[in-house]
């Protein structure tokens, strides 16, 4: 992750400020930055999805492609993250340096959200033990001004909302030979139910308190993180510390009843601008740079 150096006396006022929930910027400790995001930005997908969180831009892409199940779950499809950390999002990217952020991203990306508690796996099956759909999210870091995985995760469930899977017609012939044919209309298509797909809380640990959304100078006071990946519900699908720091656990559960109340409350109206910027069709207006 791109470190930031903050003075002693910047880390001080930093701390008292979150310590009397005022952040430089004037948030509260549990609020999120100005957050911008767009749907259908990439031609060339089957779903994808832009966001500005602050400073820090993501871009998603989500293809179908036909593969096979796997072994242990012949009955299910199944999603692949790729995580390309841009060396224009910050220098250091540059070289190697964003590789392994890209690799610790991914990873985190496949247990969250390859799972079928976040997405209905089996309506990705075409048939089982022989072939199924196979989702390849594409996630690519534009600018990075901290809290990466809370955009990155709006950001997938934007896209796998926006995104159409072309219906699977199945003929055999006289030999039981199965042919596979794709519809080319547009309209028929499946989509995928993006209700349980969570989004990921990222709380950082400064002084005695904790805050939701950090920039990179909060991230460089904080001596610890805690990820929590939540549904809808409210439901904690995941959990994650990072930071070389220690969290004791009274501050791990307040900052777990913390990300719930906050993830919880992100999803309305995530959901709500999804559902409205794709009723307005082609009458919406493109904000971003692909616009």
């Amino acid at each position: 992750m791109a470190a930031v150096q903050v003075s002693e006396a910047e880390k001080v006022y930093i701390i008292h400020g979150v310590r009397d929930d005022l952040r430089l910027d004037g948030r509260g400790c549990e609020d999120y930055r100005h957050m911008e995001i767009e749907t259908d930005v990439v031609s060339n997908t089957d779903g994808s999805a832009k966001i500005s969180l602050g400073h820090t831009d993501v871009l998603v892409g989500v293809k179908a492609e036909i593969g096979k199940p796997k072994a242990m779950v012949p009955d299910e499809g199944y999603l692949e993250f790729f995580v390309d950390c841009s060396a224009n999002a910050t220098p250091e990217f540059e070289g190697r340096g964003g590789e392994e952020l890209g690799v610790e991203l991914s990873n985190t990306l496949c247990k969250v959200f390859n799972n079928r508690h976040s997405v209905d796996l089996r309506s990705l099956c075409i048939c089982p033990g022989e072939n199924c759909w196979v989702l390849y999210v594409d996630v690519l870091l534009l600018q990075c001004d901290g809290n990466l995985f809370d955009a990155i995760s709006i950001a997938i469930k934007a896209a796998l909302f926006n995104t159409r899977i072309p219906k699977v017609h199945i003929s055999e012939d006289e030999e039981g030979v199965k042919e596979i044919e794709l519809s080319d209309d547009p309209y028929d298509c499946m989509r995928l139910n993006v209700e349980n797909v969570p989004c990921i809380v990222t709380l950082c640990k400064i002084g005695h308190r904790h805050v939701v959304d950090a920039t990179l100078q909060e991230k460089a006071c904080s001596v610890a993180s805690l990820l929590i990946s939540v549904t809808h519900r409210g439901t904690v699908t995941c959990v994650r510390k990072m930071g070389g720091g220690s969290l004791d656990p009274e501050s791990i559960f307040e900052m777990t009843e913390a990300g719930k109340r906050v993830g919880k409350a992100l999803h309305v109206p995530l959901m709500e601008l999804l559902q409205k910027e794709e009723s307005l069709g082609k009458k919406r207006q493109k904000v971003g740079f692909l616009g």
